[in-house]
């Protein structure tokens, strides 16, 4: 689904005082193609980019990626990876949240209007506008729990729920 049309990108960059190259908007169709939930390193979005044949640079990459955080289009996530991800956030998208796994990684969205109030009213308080409310949750799955987590999992584990989750994705693309 797409939330921004050339024309509204456009658009809403030239508000800002930026222009739309061709390269931030072949950045940003890779992230409106996503699928709710998906979320993307530099790295990932890179490597996508070089798949596809397109001639951008990680440093491009990055440097897009600030820039569509910095006026609003993109949400920049720390996750439990180390390093940062990015999704699609305009006005228009549901704001949600996220609770992730530090050992397997899995990231599950959930909404909550209570924590958005909450921020609101604090923003309010403090006499800011709140532009966006992200609560990350870190949390280790029980299947990491079950294998004794922290001392016992060895390094090379993989979390069964992610790999039921793989196989199931790949067997919807066939």
């Amino acid at each position: 689904m797409a939330f921004y049309n050339h024309d509204s990108l456009k658009s809403e960059l030239n508000q800002r005082g930026w222009r739309l190259t061709a390269q931030r908007e072949t950045i940003l169709q890779v992230l409106q193609r996503l699928p709710q939930g998906k979320h993307l390193s530099a790295e990932e979005i890179y490597n996508l980019l070089l798949n596809q044949k397109e001639q951008i640079s990680l440093s491009t990459v990055y440097r897009t990626l600030h820039l569509l955080t910095k006026v609003g289009i993109l949400r920049e996530l720390e996750l439990a990876e180390g390093h940062k991800h990015y999704e699609m956030s305009a006005p228009n998208l549901n704001k949600h949240h996220h609770l992730v796994c530090l050992q397997c990684h899995k990231t599950f969205e959930f909404n909550d209007d209570s924590i958005m109030k909450i921020s609101q009213k604090q923003a309010e308080k403090e006499g800011v506008e709140m532009l966006d409310c992200q609560l990350t949750i870190h949390a280790i799955c029980i299947e990491a729990l079950r294998k004794g987590w922290p001392a016992l999992v060895a390094t090379n584990w993989s979390c069964p729920r992610t790999n039921l989750e793989m196989i199931s994705k790949s067997n919807n693309h066939k």
